[in-house]
C-alpha cells in the first residue's frame, strides 16, 4: 500500500498513542486504513453513500438500545409500551421517530449504494466477494427490518407477520415445520413476538460483523471509480484524509437535513396508518402491505398465482444478484463507456419503481397485470439483456489512466486499454 508521508498524522506526536501502538497497533491501523488509505482520485459524491450507510447503522443501533430499555415484548403490553415511549419517556418520541424513520433512510441510502454499484460495475472482478458481502448485509437488513416492523404490535404488524411467515409453508415437506418454529406455536402470538424482539436486537450486531468483512474486502483491491479502470500508480490516487473525509462530511450534512425533515416535520409519511390500531386477530385489514422498501419484492411475490412459485420468484429476485458478476459478460465496468447498457440500466430502474408502485396496490386489475409485466422485465434484464449486451455492445474507448481525465488530458487508449479493464 502506498504511503503518503506528506499527510500529517494526528497520532504521531502523542507519547500515549506511541505507548499503546507499541503494544497494540490500533492507531497505526487507523492511520493506514482511514487517513493514509490511497483512494482513486476521481471518486464522485455517489461514493458517499457507503459511509452514510455505516452512519445509519450506528444511528439505528444506538436508538434501538434506548427503545429496548422501555419496550415490553408481550402481546398484552407491546402496543401500550410503544405509546408510553411516545408520551411518557423523556424524549421518547424523538428516539422513536429517529429509529422509525431511520429504517427508511437506511434503505434509501443502501438502495442508492447498490444502484451506484450497478452503474459503475463495482461487482466485476476482482470485487465479486465484496459484492456478495454487500448483498448479505442487504438480506440481513431486510430480516431485521421485517422483525422490527412486528414489534409495535399494530394491525399491520400482526397481519404482516402472519402473511410473510406463512410464505414458508409453501416449501415442500419442511414448510409447515419452519412456520411452526418461527411462530413458536401454532399462530402468531406471544412466543413469536418474543423471538422477533430477541432477533431484532441481535441482528444489527451481526450486520456490524459483516460490515467489517465488507470493508476488509474493499481494502484488498481498493475502491472502484467512475471510470471503472484500475489505478496504475500513485498519480491515480490520493489519501483518503482530508480529501474524502471532507467530501463525506458535506454529504453527511445534507443527509442529516433530509433526515431531520422526516423526524421533525413529517414522521408518519413513510409508515402505514393501520399500525396505529392495536393488533386484532379477528379483524383483517382491507389491504395488507409491507413497508415501502419491500414493495418491489412483494409485487414479484404476487405476480405468480401459485404460492410456491411466488416465493421462489421473490427470493430469486435477490439471489440472482449474487450471479451478476458473471451474468454481465462485458469486459468494461463503467456505464460511462457503455451507451446501450445505460439505456437498459435506466429501463431497469424504471421497472423497479413500477414494481414498487404495483406492490402497494391491491392484487387485482391493471396493477396486477403491470406487476407481472414488470416482473418479467426484471428477470429479463439479468438473464437476457445483460449477457447479450456483453457480446454485442461496442463500448467507447477508455482512458489510459485515471489521472488523464482528472488532470484534463485528452488522450484515449485503444483496444489495449479496454483489454486491461
Amino acid at each position: 500500500m502506498a504511503k503518503y508521508d506528506y499527510v500529517p498524522s494526528p497520532f504521531r506526536a502523542n507519547p500515549i498513542v506511541k505507548w499503546v501502538d507499541h503494544r497494540l497497533p490500533i492507531f497505526e491501523m487507523i492511520d493506514e486504513q482511514l487517513i493514509k488509505y490511497p483512494a482513486p482520485r476521481n471518486l464522485n459524491y455517489m461514493w458517499n453513500f457507503g459511509s452514510l450507510a455505516g452512519i445509519c447503522l450506528v444511528i439505528m443501533i444506538v436508538s434501538g438500545i434506548f427503545l429496548a430499555m422501555n419496550y415490553q415484548a408481550s402481546t398484552l403490553h407491546a402496543f401500550d409500551s410503544v405509546e408510553r415511549i411516545m408520551r411518557d419517556v423523556n424524549y421518547g418520541w424523538l428516539i422513536r421517530y429517529i429509529h422509525m424513520n431511520g429504517a427508511s433512510m437506511f434503505f434509501i441510502v443502501v438502495y442508492i449504494h447498490i444502484v451506484r454499484g450497478f452503474y459503475y460495475g463495482s461487482y466485476k472482478a476482482p470485487r465479486e466477494i465484496l459484492w456478495w458481502l454487500g448483498l448479505v448485509i442487504f438480506l440481513l437488513m431486510m430480516a431485521t427490518a421485517f422483525m422490527g416492523y412486528v414489534l409495535p404490535w399494530g394491525q399491520m404488524s400482526f397481519w404482516g407477520a402472519t402473511v410473510i411467515t406463512n410464505l414458508f409453508s409453501a416449501i415442500p415437506v419442511v414448510g409447515e415445520s419452519i412456520v411452526t418454529w418461527l411462530w413458536g406455536g401454532f399462530s402468531v402470538d406471544n412466543p413469536t413476538l418474543n423471538r422477533f424482539f430477541a432477533l431484532h436486537y441481535l441482528m444489527p450486531f451481526v450486520i456490524v460483523g459483516v460490515v467489517f468483512l465488507h470493508l476488509w474486502a474493499l481494502h484488498v483491491h481498493g475502491s472502484n471509480n467512475p471510470l471503472g479502470i484500475d489505478a496504475k500508480g500513485p498519480q491515480d490516487k490520493i489519501p483518503f484524509h482530508p480529501y474524502y473525509t471532507v467530501k463525506d462530511a458535506l454529504g453527511l450534512g445534507v443527509f442529516l437535513i433530509v433526515f431531520a425533515y422526516f423526524v421533525f416535520f413529517n414522521p408518519y409519511v413513510l409508515g402505514h396508518p393501520d399500525n396505529w390500531i392495536p393488533a386484532n386477530p379477528l379483524v383483517t385489514p382491507a389491504h395488507i402491505v409491507p413497508e415501502w422498501y419491500f414493495l418491489p419484492f412483494y409485487a414479484i411475490l404476487r405476480a405468480v398465482p401459485d404460492k410456491l412459485g411466488g416465493v421462489l420468484l421473490m427470493f430469486g429476485s435477490i439471489l440472482i444478484l449474487f450471479l451478476l458478476p458473471w451474468l454481465d459478460t462485458s469486459r468494461v465496468r463503467s456505464a460511462k463507456f457503455r451507451p446501450v447498457f445505460r439505456l437498459f440500466f435506466w429501463l431497469f430502474i424504471a421497472v423497479c419503481l413500477v414494481l414498487g408502485w404495483a406492490g402497494g396496490q391491491p392484487a387485482e386489475g391493471p396493477a396486477l397485470l403491470i406487476g407481472r409485466i414488470a416482473t418479467i422485465l426484471y428477470f429479463a434484464h439479468f438473464l437476457v439483456f445483460l449477457p447479450l449486451l456483453g457480446w454485442f455492445e461496442r463500448p467507447t474507448a477508455l482512458p489510459s489512466s485515471i489521472a488523464e481525465p482528472v488532470l484534463g488530458g485528452g488522450k484515449l487508449a485503444g483496444a489495449a486499454a479496454m483489454e486491461k479493464a
